[in-house]
């Protein structure tokens, strides 16, 4: 690596980590060198968070070893990698909301006066220090919760180094911002580089890899694909690596449609968040939505039922406006949300099959009088048209497989007559053949008319399951693909 012509400050080498029935990362080798970026990318479930919770300390490697700043050593706990100037700034911001900005850079170490008690006076002038050496300047009085969210980074890059950070990981820290703001947090960055310190960036956004240069490292599947020189390399190679030679178009029956609108979405809209998503819908389509962890995905779900503030929409369906000011709205007009965390949002874990399945139909119709048997027959009817295997539908729901529980979910929106069926997730944490269940009902289902917008981190379930893919980006949708556009590649090549 003599091209970085400077010292290398972490060597992990032959890095196994091992998952029943999954291999997270297979025999792994991964360097840094002070004052370098070196970026790892990867798809979803590559190995990327695994590799580095190893050098935080917060898993521990099953083999191989790590060589930082000159000491060997087989693994680490957090408490070690901390004292070692290793720092991570987490996708999601970990700051306390009701103290100062001085207070959360502190927060491990507050400073005291000379008679033991804390002082704010001195942890004020310990973080102008910090700021100032990362070159930015934020009122170190400031409450946290009047920052923007660049501020927020930058304040967490800064609490890292109230540790003396050496080796600082960046996880994802442009998920939550927009592309005006990105520039600030990139100059503060590369500051950081020329102090010495080496970085390790995450990125799921390409364009940022080549903007911040020194190495990028390739994970797929849990092993290590390639190290380059960024220099060296373009978008179309990264991408190659990241999805295999396998990678191709998936070949299905599309649709016939006769042409004609049965749903709109208009203009879906909400400050920082989603910037005027529009696009139709035919009888019977299956829509679905690509796109990384904070693109807006969820949240679009979410403002269609009624469960999110927007600041403007419509949602028209047969011509006729049913935009849904609450999730109780929703129901009553015909649609219906399976949120990804069904345990918390979707089910009574505790109440049998026949309850859950009656419990939106009770609500829609705003009847809460109990009739069992009529419950009890209704449950087994959606039980034998979605085939849920259960000894009976007095079953509780807990006792169920994850792919049964989520039949049970479909069934009570379908008992209920929804038209429009919003699915975050489908098959997250479903065994292969529930999967393949799950796919057939819905595309059943599609065939008697009804529509569903199926939100998806899992590219081929988007590639298998839908007649056109949306890509979202930062809150807009930037492509709609169809037809023999909807390859792997473009559904990563829209994303990034």
């Amino acid at each position: 690596m003599e091209q970085l012509g400077e010292k290398r400050i972490l060597a992990m080498r032959g890095i196994c980590k091992f998952y029943p029935g999954v291999k997270a990362l297979e025999d792994v080798d991964f360097d840094l060198y002070r004052g370098e970026v070196h970026s790892l990318v990867g798809k979803n479930g590559a190995g990327k968070s695994t590799l580095i919770e190893i050098l935080a300390g917060s898993v521990k490697a099953d083999r191989g070893e790590m060589e930082i700043f000159g000491k060997k050593f087989d693994y680490l706990t957090p408490v070690e990698s901390l004292n070692l100037g290793i720092g991570t700034i987490h996708q999601v911001d970990q700051l306390i909301e009701g103290m100062s900005v001085a207070e959360n850079v502190l927060i491990d170490n507050l400073k005291t006066n000379r008679a033991g008690f804390y002082s704010l006076k001195n942890c004020i002038e310990s973080t102008k220090k910090i700021l100032d050496f990362i070159d930015v300047y934020i009122d170190p009085r400031r409450m946290v919760s009047t920052l923007s969210p660049v501020e927020r980074k930058i304040l967490c890059i800064a609490r890292a180094f109230s540790q003396e950070v050496k080796i600082l990981i960046l996880d994802e820290p442009t998920a939550s911002l927009d592309k005006e703001v990105e520039d600030k947090l990139f100059n503060v960055i590369k500051s950081i580089k020329q102090k010495g310190v080496g970085i390790i960036y995450i990125s799921h956004n390409l364009g940022e890899i080549f903007e911040l240069k020194d190495r990028v490292t390739v994970l797929r599947d849990g092993k290590k694909i390639s190290t380059e020189y960024v220099e060296k390399i373009d978008e179309e190679s990264l991408i190659a690596g990241m999805i295999g030679t396998k990678a191709k178009a998936y070949e299905k029956k599309y649709k016939k449609f006769n042409g004609k609108v049965k749903l709109k979405v208009d203009g879906y809209s909400a400050k920082g968040v989603l910037h005027d998503i529009t696009f139709k819908l035919r009888e019977g389509e299956i829509f679905g939505i690509g796109g990384l962890m904070g693109s807006g995905r969820t949240e679009l779900l979410k403002m269609l039922f009624g469960a999110f503030n927007k600041d403007s929409g419509r949602l028209i369906y047969e011509g006729k406006d049913v935009t849904p000011k609450t999730p109780i709205n929703a129901i009553k007009n015909g649609i219906g949300l399976l949120t990804e965390d069904k345990k918390s949002d979707g089910l009574m874990m505790e109440m049998p099959v026949y309850k859950n399945i009656s419990l939106i139909e009770l609500v829609k119709n705003g009847d809460f009088f109990l009739r069992l048997k009529k419950e009890r027959n209704q449950a087994r009817r959606m039980q034998s048209d979605l085939n849920i295997a259960v000894p009976s539908v007095g079953q509780i729901v807990k006792f169920l497989s994850g792919g049964n529980q989520q039949k049970v979910v479909l069934a009570k929106w379908l008992m209920a007559n929804s038209k429009i069926i919003l699915l975050d997730e489908p098959t997250v944490g479903i065994d292969v053949g529930a999967k393949e269940e799950i796919y057939n009902l819905i595309n059943s289902l599609s065939r008697e008319g009804k529509i569903f917008i199926i939100v998806s981190s899992d590219n081929q379930e988007l590639i298998s399951i839908s007649d056109r893919i949306g890509i979202m980006k930062r809150g807009r949708m930037v492509k709609i693909l169809e037809g023999g556009e909807i390859t792997e590649e473009n559904i990563l090549k829209y994303s990034l």
